[in-house]
């Protein structure tokens, strides 16, 4: 584990001391005015796929983002990653080449009053897979990256992508 990646889990371990939990004992922000989440970009070759949001979802309806969720767990951000994209994507760690973590950010969101503590990843594919969207997506595309600000995205999405990328 390198130093960004204990950073990034002595954070969620103050969350986990203050925050309340799930039945599970995941962390619930559901409340919090920060949250530490996850944004995955998955690359084959040369196209990153993006998903458009559901309105099941808590926040960003609608909206264009990538596989992303809430560090909720006290657990290596190398399996958050495998449990996230298998989770709303249906890709297996057989089918990841390499993974790279970039320097994590943080904003805050006006209109949805909460700090974003995000952990940019790029996730580099063997094979292009057969897309499983779960419950949080209703379609997704595979893009140039440069496409990405056509489409109604999530805040700071193209900052997160520059991170994983870069």
């Amino acid at each position: 584990m390198n130093n960004q990646e204990e950073e990034l889990l002595k954070i969620v371990e103050n969350f986990a001391k203050k925050l309340p939990k799930f039945p599970d004992g995941r962390i619930n922000y559901s409340n919090s005015d920060a949250a530490a989440v996850i944004t995955i970009f998955i690359r084959y070759k040369e196209e990153i796929l993006i998903l458009k949001r559901s309105n099941k979802v808590a926040t960003y309806q609608g909206r264009w983002n990538t596989v992303a969720g809430y560090i909720d767990e006290l657990k290596p951000i190398h399996e958050k990653i495998i449990e996230e994209i298998n989770e709303e994507i249906g890709v297996i760690k057989d089918n990841i080449l390499r993974q790279k973590i970039g320097d994590t950010y943080t904003f805050k969101d006006m209109k949805t009053n909460k700090t974003w503590i995000v952990c940019p990843v790029l996730v580099e594919l063997k094979n292009k897979p057969d897309i499983k969207l779960d419950w949080e997506h209703t379609e997704y595309k595979w893009i140039k990256p440069e496409e990405i600000k056509k489409y109604n995205i999530v805040p700071k999405i193209e900052e997160s992508l520059r991170r994983a990328i870069k």
